[in-house]
């Protein structure tokens, strides 16, 4: 019996279609990521090809501002002009150095808080185009549960740590979802480097070093506050399919190594679909 049971699996008709249906099962096995939260969405289909903890209540830090720039945009006339508040400027950490009376375009605003992170811009975009920063954060709020984001609570458009601004992994995704489908958000996130030409005059470089090494990378955003660890959201693009990948809670350089990772697992299922 036990010989039999051998030339049975060493038959070539049983024992090549196991090895391939091994191999497939290997090739699309997900990547060990150390991030606490995590998915990857295919816009296209709405498919999630990878979730881990996508629901879990995390903090999202500066990648607060892809909706923050998703509903500025959509507020209309990106060109009008803006004025600093006294206010606007008090933001830090990180920022372009705004002053008081100063007259920008919305449009250079947008560019300063996606690519810089500006949280001196973000809060002048909050106040120009909702009035307030509280008024601000209920647009965003509302904007956020039309692309399907229900548990995002918002409380500010920049993402400084606060106890109650709260999102998950798989909101991220549906926001992000929403603002890659606008044509200017979609360039702005994807511009590698903007001339900012208000004093102080400087070059803005985006912070999502992806778009430089990862191919087919079209966009994305970074974040990070003490309590939110490093948070991405990044968006690529091959053969037609696009794919959005959302990371939270990480640490060190082995975010951007665990984004490519998950980023290729998703690319692997959507070839064999």
């Amino acid at each position: 019996m036990n010989r039999d049971r051998q030339l049975y699996w060493l038959d070539p008709r049983v024992f090549f279609p196991l090895l391939a249906l091994l191999a497939a099962a290997t090739a699309h096995a997900a990547p060990a990521i150390a991030e606490t939260a995590a998915v990857v969405l295919r816009s296209d289909t709405g498919q999630w090809l990878y979730t881990k903890s996508a629901d879990k209540p995390m903090y999202p830090a500066s990648t607060t501002k892809i909706l923050t720039t998703l509903v500025a945009i959509e507020s209309g006339n990106l060109d009008r002009v803006v004025t600093v508040a006294a206010s606007d400027t008090r933001a830090e950490p990180s920022k372009v150095s705004l002053r008081a009376g100063q007259r920008v375009p919305l449009r250079a605003l947008l560019y300063a808080l996606m690519l810089r992170s500006a949280n001196d811009a973000a809060l002048t975009v909050a106040r120009a185009v909702g009035g307030s920063v509280p008024d601000f954060a209920a647009l965003m709020n509302a904007r956020a549960r039309k692309a399907g984001a229900t548990q995002t609570r918002f409380v500010n458009p920049h993402g400084l740590h606060d106890p109650r601004h709260v999102t998950t992994a798989r909101d991220l995704a549906l926001i992000m979802r929403a603002a890659m489908a606008n044509p200017a958000f979609r360039q702005i996130t994807g511009t590698r480097s903007y001339s900012w030409r208000y004093a102080p005059a400087q070059t803005l470089e985006n912070h999502n070093r992806m778009l430089k090494t990862y191919a087919g990378c079209v966009g994305g955003k970074t974040g990070y506050v003490n309590a939110s660890g490093k948070t991405l959201v990044v968006v690529a693009r091959r053969g037609g399919v696009e794919l959005i990948a959302v990371l939270l809670n990480g640490h060190g350089d082995q975010i951007w190594k665990d984004a490519a990772a998950l980023l290729d697992h998703g690319f692997r299922i959507a070839r064999s679909q």
